[in-house]
């Protein structure tokens, strides 16, 4: 059976895994930046901003979401756009949370790096400190730029290593496989960093073999078509690699015609380790509690599956096991 408690979903301590902070520009925050930094917009304003938030595929999103991105220029600009999704999230009861940022969508209009992880860093030493939510950034890389520029790009943000923990690789799937992005992955991980990469949303299943075998990734971003190759999926249950699933999105983009089609239960009765996640929220129309919603309305999650999810998230993510336990034990409590 499944249950209407919107606020047993918010009380669940929650770990937001795939997100990308540039994805959580809403449109009157990007008014406000656009008007501070003297950028003209081809939106006369917020709603007809909004109406533009109509894509039928990958690309379509992409060209917007650059396009918004921007308004994005000063330290203080990428200290609001991280401060204001952290409040949404103390709202939707995260308590955890692993960002994406594209530091090459910045970089190629001169805005250095560092401008970008300092002001994405303040924020979240703030969200740790004043609203309790612990944080890991992940620097990610274009897959539609090259692998040489993905290199520079790491170069770049090395000195300020201690700003993140990890890299990731999103953009446009088409023709851009993992198997392109190797050195670049072994050099991160000689700096000690952990790898994550986007795979198997609208790439196919062979693109998750690849980001699992040649870029050794610990979590897989999407990864929703696994279930092409019931091989994968048997690995992918085998070795508890979690997979950060956004539903809102894969429906917004036609991953799934309508959220009553995700598979997202499905693959948890299996026992593979998904987690929900709310991807780009300001485009996609919502954020993490509103992705266990629509879960929950379209295909009659029960309690015990929400539960799971978040469980998942918690155990997926790169907090250290002492921290982890504090949250499980409260999930125990919600069981």
């Amino acid at each position: 059976m499944s249950f209407a408690d919107n606020d047993f979903l918010r009380q669940l301590p929650k770990a937001e895994l795939h997100l990308h902070l540039e994805g959580s520009l809403e449109p009157e925050l990007l008014f406000q930046l656009a008007e501070r930094n003297g950028v003209q917009l081809p939106y006369a304003n917020v709603e007809a901003l909004r109406a533009a938030y109509q894509f039928s595929n990958l690309q379509d999103f992409l060209d917007i979401y650059y396009q918004g991105a921007g308004v994005l220029q000063t330290e203080q600009d990428f200290y609001d756009l991280t401060w204001a999704y952290l409040e949404r999230c103390a709202a939707d009861g995260v308590v955890h949370v692993e960002p994406f940022f594209d530091p090459q969508t910045h970089t190629e209009r001169g805005i250095a790096i560092a401008t970008q992880l300092k002001g994405i860093s303040r924020a979240l030493a703030d969200g740790q400190a004043q609203l309790g939510i612990s944080s890991r950034l992940i620097l990610s890389f274009l897959r539609h730029l090259s692998e040489d520029e993905a290199i520079a790009t790491l170069q770049e943000a090395l000195p300020l290593r201690e700003h993140f923990v990890a890299v990731g690789l999103d953009s446009a799937e088409h023709g851009n496989p993992p198997e392109g992005f190797v050195r670049v992955f072994d050099m991160a991980r000689e700096q000690g960093l952990q790898a994550v990469a986007h795979a198997g949303e609208e790439g196919p299943a062979d693109y998750i073999w690849q980001a699992l075998d040649l870029l050794r990734v610990i979590r897989i971003d999407h990864g929703v078509r696994c279930v092409e190759d019931p091989v994968l999926v048997e690995r992918l249950i085998a070795e508890q690699t979690p997979l950060t699933v956004c539903p809102l999105s894969n429906t917004k983009l036609k991953v799934f015609a309508q959220m009553q089609d995700h598979n997202i239960l499905q693959l948890l009765d299996q026992g593979v380790k998904v987690t929900i996640n709310s991807d780009d929220p300001a485009y996609f129309g919502g954020y993490m509690l509103a992705n266990f919603v629509a879960v929950r309305d379209a295909l009659d999650m029960t309690r015990e599956q929400a539960i799971a999810l978040a469980r998942n998230s918690i155990t997926a993510s790169m907090l250290p096991e002492v921290e982890q336990a504090v949250w499980l034990a409260k999930l125990d409590e919600a069981a």
